[in-house]
């Protein structure tokens, strides 16, 4: 199968197309969206280890994850988080595309939920003392926060979670069954040694960069 020409018939190109083909939005749909972190929210953010932060700069779109122990993010109030940048690639997409574009979209995942908190809203990086101290991990404090702006908060229904069954243990896939993740990156690039004993050298380097360089 091939993509499509742009001159299929069936592409959709405007949202009353769109709309028509779906029953319309149920009215609680609607006003679950609220514009500020209520106690449900804050108890969210309190569990979760992970994020995926949605930012458009002048390359385009981009999603990238974030994590650390549970509650990593701080609720600074009602309207503002904190979320600390940790060292990583050095490519910056996320806090490059911030400074060209502060609109974001965060999505908050638990372990074992299959429900998920959504947030949309404007971002601003931060080097202040005062508040990059709280946000230190084994003594090391970032050199970078993440502060947003809450505009929307809303709770995501769990049918996207049911559906792949991520959670599911029997659904766990064996990493083996792929190549590592430096000769894929290799492969795509440079090019990966042939012989076996130096990428498994290569592999040994990455985990232990991971065990030194996570914060």
């Amino acid at each position: 199968m091939s993509a499509p020409s742009d001159d299929n018939p069936y592409w959709i190109t405007d949202v009353a197309a769109l709309r028509a083909m779906f029953p319309a939005t149920h009215e609680l749909a609607l006003k679950k969206s609220l514009d500020h972190l209520d106690s449900h929210a804050r108890a969210f953010i309190a569990r979760a280890p992970f994020l995926c932060i949605g930012t458009q700069g002048p390359q385009g779109a981009d999603v990238s994850p974030r994590g650390d122990p549970r509650g990593f993010v701080t609720v600074l109030d009602e309207r503002t988080l904190l979320i600390p940048d940790r060292p990583g690639n050095n490519r910056l997409d996320t806090l490059t595309n911030i400074l060209a574009n502060p609109t974001v979209g965060l999505l908050f995942l638990v372990p074992g939920f299959d429900d998920t908190l959504r947030i949309n809203g404007t971002a601003r990086l931060t080097r202040d003392p005062a508040l990059l101290g709280g946000l230190a991990v084994h003594d090391r404090v970032p050199s970078v926060a993440i502060m947003v702006a809450v505009q929307e908060v809303f709770l995501h229904c769990a049918k996207a979670f049911r559906r792949s069954g991520l959670w599911d243990p029997n659904q766990r896939q064996d990493r083996r069954e792929m190549p590592s993740l430096v000769k894929m990156i290799l492969d795509q690039t440079t090019g990966a040694p042939t012989d076996p004993s130096d990428q498994q050298q290569l592999d040994d380097q990455l985990e232990q960069d991971y065990r030194t360089s996570m914060y």
